[in-house]
């Protein structure tokens, strides 16, 4: 499988992951990436500069896969009706 690795960008900062995680594809890549972000928000939303910050989502080559920014992971996403009306 390959690895990802999620790193966070607050500005001019950034904070490696060093480790990465082993996932499917970039798809699978994408659902941790907002899983993450949702958690951070939840533990941490009274920082300011989170609402600016964003996931850089690097391949194991460090190419970016992905970049998630963390406003982005709070607009909801449409439900569906299991029935019709």
């Amino acid at each position: 499988m390959p690895r990802y690795f999620f790193n966070t960008r607050i500005g001019d900062d950034t904070i490696p992951d060093v480790e990465g995680e082993e996932l499917r594809n970039a798809d699978h890549a994408w659902e941790v990436a907002k899983a993450m972000i949702v958690d951070l928000l939840e533990d941490q939303g009274d920082h300011p500069n989170l609402l600016t910050a964003s996931l850089v989502v690097t391949d194991q080559k460090g190419e970016v896969v992905l970049e998630f920014p963390f406003s982005e992971a709070l607009i909801a996403e449409p439900e569906t009706s299991s029935t019709r009306h």
